[in-house]
């Protein structure tokens, strides 16, 4: 939870335990009232300076490439993202940018809501962090935009390391004699950036077999103030029936601009799988492809996925490369219109960088990510992801609280005509599997 930041105290990163200083006048909070107009922040090239560089080599082979900037509202960007496995002759470009588009907290009892990126400081909070924070990586500085007068612009704030997450795969062999095993690897870019009493961690784990895993864990403290809910709208965390924390949801959006083999114009595709009562022997399934030719808003449900199709790229098969869309869990949120759907494919424009309280072009175009579905033809399409997490406190979220995270995966389909990770043993099992050679 977090306090509002006119009538009340807002805990400030150098304040002692639970401290805190109040705020000067002036400035904004809540839905619809926006921070400062950012800076028009151009998109970083793709020879990004040494410092803005991020290019790590994985100990099974591949390597990830990107630059990154900081925004004055969505914080950390990743932009020119490129995926490397063995035995491809050069980099595979996946996403032109990658950030987060918005996190809106509504709470419970219908008396507060935030948009902690465009409404809060989100970008301006940002923490630094400790060497045991980022082990064995490095933690780079960055420079924050417009910072509060009389603080320092410059945060180590940003850690980019690796880190094991695993098994990648096992297989025995038909004989039993032998067994195939990888531990994966991933590299984790990540930051801390608070607001109110919480302190959110934006992170990304690119894994070596392609696989990107975007999540957003919210930690911190529980807000000291809000503690009067009742009528099932806060739950109990004091001794007794005493201090009820009110609950509310983070509705966390991801804006995704995709230029698969350095191209934006992708292809957009649903699949929807049906099953019958039952076949001859068993249950049948039959999978349709839907072309998304033109804008749409799209609902998450069994038996159905999404992928974004390169236009001009295909793997040694002969397969058009794509990535899949893989939602993570999520508690969709119906209280306003921008957060009813969990996907929105647009159209490219400059103007729209947030899913809601967008500031850009705010004269001229309007302000939420459903508004901008409005019929388009996708030439190059974006998509935004939106992932609900309604939080009901407990007793374990004091003191500190635990994080919880909330977020998706986009996932190689048909980037690689095999397992990037394939060993040499089995490179010759393409398309007939023989499992023993």
């Amino acid at each position: 939870m977090r306090v509002n930041t006119i009538s009340r105290a807002r805990k400030r990163p150098a304040a002692l335990g639970l401290a805190v200083a109040a705020l000067a006048a002036g400035l904004t909070t809540g839905t619809g009232q926006a921070a400062a107009q950012p800076r028009a922040a151009a998109a970083a090239a793709a020879d990004c300076s040494a410092a803005y560089r991020i290019e790590q080599k994985l100990s099974t082979g591949t390597t990830w490439r990107m630059c990154w900037r900081y925004d004055g509202m969505a914080g950390l960007v990743l932009d020119d993202v490129s995926y490397q496995p063995k035995g491809e002759p050069k980099p595979i470009k996946v996403l032109n940018s990658a950030r987060l588009g918005q996190i809106h907290v509504p709470y419970d009892d219908g008396k507060e809501e935030y948009d902690d990126l465009t409404g809060q400081d989100f970008a301006k909070d940002l923490m630094p962090l400790a060497p045991a924070e980022c082990p064995g990586g490095t933690i780079k500085t960055v420079k924050i935009p417009d910072q509060y007068p009389g603080e320092n612009p410059n945060v180590k704030g940003l850690c980019t390391t690796t880190r094991s997450r695993g098994h990648a795969y096992r297989m025995q062999s038909d004989s039993g004699n032998k067994v195939y095993q990888a531990q994966g690897k991933d590299l984790l870019v990540y930051t801390v950036n608070q607001v109110g009493w919480y302190e959110y961690m934006t992170e990304w784990r690119f894994q070596d077999d392609g696989t990107v895993n975007m999540n957003v864990g919210a930690t911190g403290s529980l807000s000291p103030f809000d503690y009067d809910a009742g009528d099932g709208r806060g739950w109990p965390i004091g001794k007794g029936a005493k201090g009820k924390a009110t609950s509310h949801s983070h509705n966390a959006f991801w804006r995704l601009d995709f230029a698969l083999d350095g191209s934006t114009k992708n292809r957009v595709e649903q699949y929807d799988s049906a099953v019958t009562t039952r076949g001859r022997l068993t249950p049948t399934t039959k999978t349709t492809r839907t072309k998304v030719t033109k804008e749409r808003a799209g609902d998450a449900k069994a038996y159905r996925w999404w992928r974004m199709v390169s236009a001009t790229g295909k793997n040694k098969d002969g397969h058009a490369r794509s990535y899949e869309i893989v939602p993570g869990p999520t508690t969709r949120y119906p209280g306003r219109s921008f957060t009813q759907h969990d996907v929105y494919f647009t159209q490219y424009n400059k103007c729209e960088l947030f899913a809601s309280n967008n500031p850009r072009c705010a004269r001229t175009h309007p302000k939420s990510v459903d508004k901008w579905v409005n019929g388009q033809t996708l030439t190059h399409p974006v998509a935004w992801v939106n992932v609900g997490f309604h939080h009901i406190a407990r007793d374990e979220d004091q003191q500190p609280m635990p994080v919880h995270w909330q977020g998706f995966s986009i996932a190689p389909r048909d980037v690689t005509a095999m397992n990037p990770l394939t060993p040499p043993a089995l490179a010759g099992e393409n398309g007939a599997p023989v499992n023993g050679s």
